[in-house]
């Protein structure tokens, strides 16, 4: 199986510089859906101060014809903070700061699916609508194989890798951990993990989370999944069939109910 070229350096060069003090400045990594609906992109800026909330973060551009949202004549782009996280890869005081994405002319991008849906969900805000997804994924090396299994064949039928425990049953728990313990420390409501019924495929659950918090909490997930699996050297793929014939595929699972659905004889 094939890993980054970045995941072969030596780490602990690295952990030199980034164990340098940074004064009272702050590092914010800025991260939007890109035009895809399904990539995420990031850049990061310096604030002089640590921001005490969301609105203390200031609007920033980007170029949207090299992220497939504008075409070149016109690619100025806008990120306006919607969500702030404790950032898990440099720490504290340093900030994760999801965005949604606005054109030159101050209107929503196409891919922009968050501003609609927090239309909706102020209009029925009194309902109190909570989500829960089950994101499963699959672990892939660099070259598209998945992690672990053999090079030239396939590993065991399916049946005990699901909650699996042992080295020949769990293909890649170093990586769920990392981004487990990832997402607690960054303040995203993840409830749990665990191995599915393919072997390198994995699940982890997020919420309950009302309203639009849902989306901001899975796709912060999302992107400290893809970044944990960068310092791995592996990919994380969400591809529904990522394998052929009748190898297990993935899927997000949501759960829904509303404050009448959770209260006494509510949901039946």
């Amino acid at each position: 199986m094939a890993t980054s070229a970045s995941s072969h350096l030596n780490k602990s060069i690295k952990q030199i510089y980034m164990s340098l003090p940074q004064g009272e400045k702050v590092q914010a990594m800025y991260i939007w859906v890109d035009g895809t609906g399904e990539g995420l992109r990031c850049k990061t800026r310096t604030l002089d101060c640590e921001p005490k909330c969301v609105e203390e973060l200031p609007e920033w551009n980007f170029y949207g014809s090299s992220t497939f949202q504008s075409e070149g004549s016109n690619s100025d782009m806008y990120l306006r903070p919607v969500a702030m996280f404790r950032d898990p890869f440099r720490k504290e005081p340093n900030k994760l700061v999801f965005c949604e994405v606005f054109k030159y002319n101050r209107k929503p991008a196409e891919t922009n699916l968050r501003h609609t849906c927090k239309r909706i969900m102020d209009m029925v805000s009194n309902q109190h609508p909570w989500f829960g997804m089950e994101q499963e994924y699959t672990l892939m090396g660099t070259d598209g194989h998945p992690f672990g299994w053999p090079s030239n064949g396939f590993p065991g039928p399916q049946g005990p890798y699901y909650c699996g425990v042992g080295a020949d049953k769990a293909y890649g728990r170093d990586i769920v951990e990392a981004h487990y313990r990832a997402c607690l420390y960054a303040g995203v409501k993840i409830t749990g993990t665990n191995a599915e019924v393919m072997p390198a495929q994995w699940e982890f659950q997020i919420g309950p989370c009302e309203g639009i918090r849902m989306g901001d909490h899975l796709w912060v997930a999302r992107f400290i999944l893809h970044r944990v699996c960068e310092d791995f050297g592996v990919i994380a793929t969400f591809d529904p069939k990522p394998i052929p014939g009748n190898w297990n595929g993935a899927g997000c699972h949501t759960n829904f109910s509303t404050k009448a659905m959770r209260e006494e004889n509510g949901l039946k």
